[in-house]
């Protein structure tokens, strides 16, 4: 058994030691890509929602992977499936810099029909038993799974410390949530030593100092890895199963063996004095919202923190620019986040998220929106908490954001008035990327 970890990194007055040893060392992790995101309609066409940009220059999947990457688990597979080109050129473009020499990776692992050749991944249970030939390979003694669509900062070293030290066969990572918000989730029951002992799919147990709130499991798991191995084969040859880690694997490990939850309080990364940071972007308007927020003056999450850095790719860009300065044609932005290759040429631009090599040109005001890379913006148009697509081009002139009900006819928009605005919705050839 590996000793219980001790802290490595020396940390800054406020902030939670951060742990990296043999547990982390001899960790692999599972990162699942998951199906079509259907809350965030033709966004997620032709990509995975992992490969949905966000934050102005990231994937989502950075999150998780930094995660690993800054937590000492340098040992990673990415189960993809759907529509997964895009995640997988971002994968080899911006995440091919750990060192195989000394046993550090990050492999993709698309779905190959490797056991039986009638079906693809049929859940996420199923997706790691695939796998299960590369994960021997590696000879973890634990393996972490994880989602790959969820932004937010944890030191799995805690996670795994936890589990370590309860002798744990399983370990899930929780968090309490509003009632109102735990259909979403599974909810857990947990007794006092913090043992898992039921799971459900309604809101369940409520935290002891806030009835209004459920504590619900995150989609982190951790396995002793030959536990792993049995309870996946046993999840194969149950014909009952759907083959998911949360719906049919663990729930039958609840009354035999020992589940346990960790709160995500206790692993979290960040400011001890801000709320602990966690987003689903599971809707458009959840994703226009998450985006939203970063343009704050101080948002929930802190992207300039350099002590748990945000890895990523982005194309080598010169930096963002902002050119003429005339009454009623002034390049300028206000409250936004713009990226390198951005030009902003005598328009405007307000609490807006602008992504790599966007160019808006005179005369044009953008407002309370996320432009994904690559958008050409033409004269005297107006945007109006819309997210536009990469790639798209809008004529001098348009107007989007002004009027629901005329926006409705082109464009996708949500219950909370946000614009969607895609190349085939502009009639334009799609790009698949």
């Amino acid at each position: 058994m590996d000793t219980d970890p001790e802290p490595s990194v020396p940390t800054r007055s406020g902030r939670e030691p951060r742990f990296v040893s043999q547990v982390t060392r001899n960790t692999f992790a599972m990162v699942l890509e998951g199906g079509r995101a259907a809350g965030l309609h033709e966004l997620t066409d032709w990509r995975s929602k992992p490969a949905l940009a966000f934050a102005g220059k990231f994937r989502i999947i950075d999150f998780v992977l930094s995660n690993c990457v800054n937590s000492g688990v340098r040992r990673v597979g990415v189960a993809t499936q759907y529509r997964a080109q895009s995640l997988i050129r971002h994968l080899q473009l911006g995440w091919s810099f750990l060192d195989g020499r000394l046993g550090e990776f990050i492999e993709i692992m698309p779905a190959q029909q490797q056991v039986n050749a009638s079906h693809w991944y049929r859940g996420s249970a199923d997706a790691v038993y695939q796998n299960l030939r590369e994960i021997r390979r590696a000879s973890p003694a634990y393996v972490l799974v994880l989602a790959g669509d969820h932004i937010y900062r944890m030191d799995y070293g805690r996670l795994l410390a936890a589990h370590v030290a309860r002798q744990a066969d399983v370990t899930l990572a929780c968090m309490a949530v509003p009632a109102a918000d735990a259909q979403r989730f599974t909810a857990l029951t947990v007794d006092a030593t913090q043992r898992v002992v039921a799971m459900r799919h309604h809101p369940g147990q409520t935290v002891a100092d806030d009835p209004a709130t459920v504590l619900v499991g995150m989609g982190i798991y951790v396995f002793n890895a030959q536990f792993l191995y049995d309870q996946l084969q046993l999840d194969t040859d149950d014909a009952t199963s759907s083959h998911d880690i949360c719906n049919d694997l663990i729930p039958r490990c609840l009354d035999r063996h020992r589940v346990y939850a960790q709160n995500y309080l206790d692993s979290r990364v960040g400011d001890l004095d801000k709320p602990a940071y966690w987003c689903d972007l599971h809707s458009l308007d959840a994703y226009w919202a998450a985006n939203m927020d970063l343009v704050q003056v101080t948002p929930h999450l802190n992207l300039y923190d350099n002590d748990w850095p945000i890895w990523t790719w982005q194309p080598q860009s010169p930096p963002a620019k902002y050119v003429f300065d005339e009454p009623g044609r002034q390049g300028t932005a206000i409250d936004s986040l713009v990226a390198g290759g951005c030009i902003v040429s005598g328009a405007m631009v307000r609490r807006s998220m602008l992504f790599s090599d966007v160019r808006i040109n005179s005369y044009s005001l953008v407002e309370d929106s996320v432009v994904l890379s690559n958008v050409q913006i033409g004269r005297h148009c107006i945007l109006k908490k819309c997210i536009i697509d990469k790639n798209c081009t809008l004529p001098e002139g348009t107007l989007i954001g002004l009027d629901p009900v005329e926006d409705a006819k082109r464009f996708h928009v949500t219950q909370g008035g946000v614009t969607l605005v895609t190349r085939a919705m502009l009639g334009q050839e799609v790009q698949r990327m």
